[in-house]
């Protein structure tokens, strides 16, 4: 069984992973607390990358990576690379969101997740980008899920995030989608230093 070390010290989003990656022979370690990686990306996908690639060079093991967040069109896309770092609290968060559109009519967003995976010399061998388009409400719905989920809107479900079960959210979210993408090249991957 190969190691794979996944680039966050949130075991949250270990068990997340875990769940998306349980059909592979792979053995999920979370990184050392004492590898801290500076996002210095200006997109999802370079954060992801740097955050893969440096955990694989100093663990010396293959390391899979994501970077996630929402995009809102009328905020040329903010918030973006910094949307867990867009206010305190998921309700500042939410509350900034909302602020900054103010009444704009053109609330379309997107939820995006990038993933990469990094061979153990720091190369990336796979990646990929899931989009979930949407919209934003004017205000949030419904009491599951966390972050911009109450206010994000699935058009194609007729739902918010907040709204759905976790299997839904599962299959149709932006971390959903991507894995999606990547899983027939992830089982076809032979793990090898």
């Amino acid at each position: 069984m190969a190691t794979v070390v996944v680039a966050t010290g949130n075991l949250g989003k270990l068990a997340e992973l875990k769940d998306y990656l349980q059909l592979l022979d792979w053995d999920l370690a979370l990184k050392p607390q004492e590898i801290e990686v500076d996002e210095t990306g200006e997109t999802f996908i370079e954060n992801a990358r740097l955050k893969a690639s440096e955990v694989a060079i100093a663990t010396k093991s293959w390391a899979i990576a994501d970077d996630s967040g929402l995009s809102v069109f009328a905020l040329n896309g903010a918030p973006g690379v910094l949307s867990a770092r867009y206010g305190d609290r998921d309700t500042d968060r939410i509350e900034r969101v909302l602020r900054e559109l103010g009444d704009e009519s053109d609330r379309r967003a997107e939820f995006v997740c990038a993933i990469a995976l990094s061979r153990p010399d720091g190369t990336i061998a796979l990646e990929t980008e899931g989009r979930c388009p949407g919209a934003i409400l004017m205000a949030g719905q419904g009491a599951g899920g966390f972050g911009y989920d109450p206010i994000f809107f699935v058009t194609a479900q007729g739902k918010t995030f907040a709204e759905m079960s976790n299997a839904e959210k599962e299959r149709y979210s932006h971390r959903g989608i991507a894995f999606e993408q990547l899983m027939p090249k992830l089982k076809q991957l032979k793990l090898t230093d």
